[in-house]
């Protein structure tokens, strides 16, 4: 019957293997070569435009918002007339430009404020039609060519009284027809467009629209060239002809100029949902600066061919090995079993095979199974009787070869894995990098410093709406700045005793002790197993306060979930983020964490300290360990939150560390390509002589044993082959002399040969000699 498996399989499969690592390490190592710009700056180009894009798209969305909650109150009393509505309609601190009250039914301004509202091509009456919800921003350009964002938010205006005539309507009052209960009206606030914030010395960001014309430019103005003057309209040709979500980014390499080359990127502003207030804007962000070539390095072409033909070298002679040792000696011990077997037969012709003696090995267990067999051919011819065979344990056999195959392997991939094509990580990363590193830091910070001074704003604008307001309406209050602020896991409002006297969300992880002044943000513990960070505004002392025994020390405080911090933080590309406050012990990270953990390298520990030295410098700097046990060298920067505004007292610094390696440079790709090489030589090197030691040293030792011990005079122990491989046919060709040898031993002579059943299988013949 034919063989299944065996010994050529486990060899076939690692020379191909060892084969296609070989031609792996040509082409993957060879291939590798040093650009002038790296795609780690490529890519860190376009991951800083994004964050551009992410913080322009917040302050457009907070802005609308704002506009819109400040639509939604309570008109003050005293406001009856557009003039005075407009005016208590104008969220304050609004950028400088202008605001405007329009009827939306014929879009008549009746009221406005600041520079003139440029409402040229705008459909007043299809913005407010019915079934549209909150009416999406505009772009617009001035009488002098300025762009201008407008903002719409729908006011309604209690319309009591009796109806006035045409001459009042005009003069501007805002009271309707007796018995109307509100009127709708459209408030409209142009705003300056702003640039973008970008971070790193020497480089630009610009503001484009949907047909490439820039909007607004800021940072280092950079020479201009040629060649790039058509690269904001074909960015923004780019991001308003990407997927619907508009989140699409990407980056340009530009030519040569004084040795210098410039990296640009942009990015789409509209949120990866495509559903917020700037999805129709079309607005594109663009990021440019001129950075130094890349310092060329050295060819890795010879490199690879010497590596590579090392490998052909070694798997030509570990198949040859053991085809010679293993192989072919076993596949000759097959065949003289079987012909041993064929000679217990009836016939002459079978008889005769036993006349031939067996070829013996000069190696390991196919020798000693050799020997064995021509043992037990004797003991059928008569010629002699049971001859122990006692084999020398010391010498070495197959499984020794399998050993020695391994280790020349190995000795080829763990110098690969471990060893060559290092190169140190000061010299691996440009300066480039770590300065983009320290952007993106920097713009993290920033990031985190928006947020909380938006949510100290607005909850101070809650405080105001609080200000006399009966129980009731200081809970809807509350809850409306809850909904609007996905952040706050906690309001509540303090009296001057430190007591909670109305509180909204769940329950406060810490609350204030004592009641502060003003308005800021807090760390409120500085120990336990989360974080209580905490904004809060003085609520403005009223005559009727119906809520607490005194106004004028009344707080309100929105607790800030730990986890918006952490969103806030975490960037892709960015590395570990870690928040920490003025003791550099963890308040928020991108990546798990204990509350007030230490950072988790001494490295980012000192570099936040270098932020302390020179107060509102950045820091960065590439460390040759990494922030976890078993990570090589990264690139770590630390920025501090602020210098100015309601977090400058808290003293908190934003840091990150990105693994070297993770960066698209030359030295690391061609490290890891050669790890890789290594690794897969070892690993086929472990799979393949492992199931060579598992389908054919195991079992031919196995074999071994049991013809030394039939030819030592065992006639009792029945042997059962498993497989249909070579030592299979050898145990069945064994048992098949066992059962000649009894009846021989029984003194039946030649009729033993009748009751010795014919083999099950035929083999191809004798082999030579």
């Amino acid at each position: 019957m034919p063989l299944l498996g065996g010994v050529r399989p486990p060899i076939a499969a690692l020379l191909c293997a060892l084969l296609a690592v070989a031609v792996f390490t040509a082409l993957g190592l060879g291939t590798v070569h040093e650009q002038d710009v790296p795609q780690a700056l490529r890519d860190a180009e376009r991951q800083i435009a994004e964050d551009a894009a992410d913080t322009v798209g917040t302050s457009i969305n907070a802005r609308a918002t704002a506009v819109r909650r400040a639509a939604a109150s309570d008109a003050p009393a005293g406001s009856s007339t557009p003039v005075a509505l407009l005016r208590s309609l104008l969220p304050a601190g609004h950028p400088a430009g202008g605001g405007a009250l329009l009827d939306p039914r014929t879009g008549r301004p009746l009221a406005a404020s600041g520079e003139r509202v440029p409402l040229t091509g705008v459909d007043v009456p299809a913005l407010v039609r019915p079934g549209t919800a909150n009416i999406a921003p505009r772009l617009a350009f001035s009488g002098r060519g300025e762009p201008r964002l407008l903002l719409f938010a729908r006011v309604a205006v209690p319309a009591p009284g009796a109806k006035r005539d045409e001459n009042q309507d005009q003069a501007g009052d805002l009271r309707g027809d007796q018995g109307a209960e509100e009127r709708e009206l459209l408030l409209v606030v142009s705003e300056r467009v702003a640039a973008p914030a970008v971070y790193g010395d020497g480089r630009t960001g610009q503001l484009a629209d949907r047909n490439g014309k820039v909007l607004a430019t800021t940072g280092t103005a950079l020479a201009p060239r040629t060649d790039h003057r058509a690269l904001p309209a074909a960015a923004a040709n780019a991001a308003n002809a990407g997927p619907p979500t508009g989140d699409v980014s990407g980056s340009e390499l530009g030519d040569g100029h004084k040795g210098l080359r410039r990296v640009m990127g942009w990015a789409s502003v509209a949120a990866a949902d495509g559903k917020d207030d700037t999805s129709g804007l079309g607005l594109t962000v663009l990021t440019a600066r001129d950075v130094p070539p890349a310092k060329e390095g050295a060819d890795p072409t010879w490199f690879a061919l010497v590596a590579a033909g090392a490998l052909v070298v070694i798997t030509v002679l570990v198949t040859l090995v053991l085809w010679g040792r293993m192989q072919r000696p076993l596949l000759r011990l097959h065949l003289s079993a079987a012909r041993l077997a064929r000679g217990v037969g009836e016939t002459p012709s079978d008889r005769a095979e036993l006349a031939r003696p067996v070829p013996v090995a000069a190696f390991g267990e196919p020798g000693r199974a050799g020997r064995a067999l021509e043992s037990i051919r004797r003991q059928l011819l008569g010629e002699t009787g049971p001859e122990p065979v006692r084999p020398v344990r010391r010498r070495p056999g197959v499984r020794a070869l399998v050993l020695v195959c391994a280790l020349v392997i190995a000795a080829w991939g763990i110098p690969l894995l471990f060893l060559l094509n290092r190169v140190p990580a000061a010299k691996a990363v440009p300066a480039a990098a770590v300065a983009d590193q320290q952007a993106r830091t920097e713009a993290a910070a920033d990031r985190v410093r928006r947020s909380l001074g938006r949510s100290c704003t607005d909850l101070a604008a809650a405080a105001s709406a609080l200000s006399g307001a009966p129980r009731e309406r200081a809970v809807e209050v509350l809850r409306r700045e809850r909904a609007d602020h996905p952040t706050f896991r906690s309001l509540y409002v303090l009296d001057r005793t430190g007591a909670v006297v109305l509180r909204v969300g769940k329950q406060p992880l810490r609350t204030l002790a004592h009641a502060p002044t003003g308005d800021g943000i807090t760390q409120v513990n500085t120990s336990g197993p989360i974080p209580a960070i905490a904004a809060y505004a003085q609520v403005p002392a009223a005559r009727k306060a119906r809520n607490v025994k005194d106004a004028a020390s009344t707080v309100v405080v929105a607790e800030i979930g730990v986890n918006a911090l952490n969103s806030l933080v975490e960037r892709q590309g960015l590395g570990s983020v870690w928040l920490t406050d003025k003791r550099h012990r963890v308040l928020a990270a991108s990546v798990g964490f204990q509350a007030f953990q230490s950072l988790p390298h001494r490295g980012l520990t000192r570099l936040a300290a270098r932020t302390e030295a020179a107060p509102g410098s950045p820091a960065s700097a590439v460390l040759h360990a990494g922030t976890a046990p078993g990570e090589g060298p990264s690139v770590a920067a630390a920025a501090p939150l602020a210098q100015k505004g309601p977090v400058a007292g808290l003293g908190w610094r934003v840091v990150s560390a990105e693994p070297a390696a993770a960066l698209k440079l030359a030295a690391y790709q061609l490290q890891a390509r050669t790890m890789l090489a290594g690794l897969l030589a070892l690993s086929v090197g472990v799979a393949c002589l492992s199931w060579l030691h598992i389908v054919v040293v195991r079992p031919l030792r196995a074999v071994t044993g049991c013809a030394e011990r039939l030819a030592g005079g065992d006639r009792r122990t029945v042997l059962y082959p498993v497989h249909h491989d070579e030592c299979g046919s050898v145990t069945r060709s064994l048992e098949l002399l066992r059962q000649a040898l009894v009846e021989r031993d029984r003194g039946g002579g030649r009729a033993y040969a009748a009751s010795v059943p014919a083999p099950s299988f035929r083999s191809g013949g004798p082999p030579q000699q």
